[in-house]
């Protein structure tokens, strides 16, 4: 007996749904269209499902802009029509670095519709993208601001073809009971009850160069509400974060690595895989790199500088630094140009 495709699991909670239908409602023009195509419907006893699937609800809201010609789905008070925020997306391809390409994202935004204005600010390492909002969103203004954040967050990884970790994801409503949801949509801490709709993250990514031209925004447009929901396994940053730990702390083993930034140990090997390096290669460039600072900075003895850079004997050491830099450790503390990848 065959057995039957398993479906998707229902996590998107139905108060999203009720959201778009909200949008029907206000325009007067029913919503049954893009139900059927979304295969959303109420039980015999005309109960609604709690929670839907994400392409369900994928399916709802690619009907509901077309239908409504309105991607913002209710949320603003003059309609975003169909193809917005693909236009803001080509404004923004062509900026060199991921920092460009949010000023203009939040410059041209402004130009949709002055109800929220999203900001780029940095402090202190800190990159914080901030909506400000200039009008009461409603009944609606959950769904619009968490829609609005995940949008700029998954363009952005999109954009750099990197996870970008949130340091915190803040929200000015109360705590929802589908809370979860937040816990997948923005991976870092979340808080409710914030003063403004606020994502932070480390300021290091802004200087990312984008690593998408016109042919993939134009392959991402045709279907580009998955990469809203869609995590980032490739951090383009870890490689560096792991660097300067390992600056810090050379003796560091994989576990303990790897707790210090939130990962498993197998987590960070593939993603170091992922960016074309391993752990191992990273801890010799560490190694090296401190073995160079103390060779030109310092009069300490061979033997000691072999010691302070994890090895068991000075033969070894010599050995190793030739490999990684063409020069002899003599060469290297007498004025050479050592060889660096």
């Amino acid at each position: 007996m065959p057995t039957r495709p398993s479906l998707p699991p229902a996590r998107t909670p139905f108060a999203f749904v009720q959201c778009v239908l909200t949008a029907y409602e206000r325009r007067h023009q029913a919503a049954d269209a893009a139900l059927e195509k979304a295969q959303i419907a109420p039980d015999a006893r005309g109960r609604w499902p709690a929670r839907v699937s994400s392409l369900q609800f994928e399916r709802l809201c690619a009907a509901a802009m077309q239908e409504l010609d309105d991607e913002a789905l209710g949320w603003f008070e003059r309609p975003l029509p169909w193809g917005s925020y693909g236009m803001l997306a080509r404004a923004s391809i062509s900026a060199p670095t991921l920092r460009v390409a949010l000023r203009r994202w939040c410059r041209h935004h402004g130009l949709l519709t002055r109800d929220v204005l999203p900001a780029l600010d940095e402090a202190d390492g800190t990159a914080c993208i901030t909506v400000h909002e200039h009008r009461d969103l409603g009944p609606l203004r959950e769904f619009a601001l968490l829609s609005l954040m995940r949008n700029v967050h998954g363009l952005s990884c999109w954009w750099v073809d990197s996870r970008i970790p949130l340091q915190a994801a803040e929200f000015p409503v109360p705590k929802p009971a589908h809370a979860d949801v937040y816990d997948t949509l923005f991976p870092g801490p979340v808080r409710f009850g914030a003063p403004l709709a606020r994502l932070r993250f480390d300021a290091a990514y802004l200087d990312l160069p984008l690593h998408r031209d016109e042919t993939a925004l134009a392959q991402m447009l045709r279907r580009a509400l998955p990469i809203m929901v869609l995590p980032y396994r490739r951090d383009r940053l870890l490689a560096l974060r792991v660097g300067q730990q390992l600056q810090l702390r050379p003796d560091l083993g994989t576990e303990a690595l790897a707790a210090t930034l939130s990962l498993s140990a197998r987590t960070l090997q593939r993603q170091l895989a992922d960016e074309g390096t391993s752990l191992q290669a990273l801890k010799n460039e560490a190694r090296r790199d401190r073995a160079i600072a103390l060779l030109q900075r310092t009069q300490r003895p061979i033997k000691q500088i072999a010691e302070a850079t994890g090895f068991r004997n000075e033969k070894s050491f010599m050995r190793a630094f030739k490999d990684w830099t063409g020069l002899t450790p003599g060469e290297c503390r007498l004025g050479g140009s050592p060889r660096t990848p």
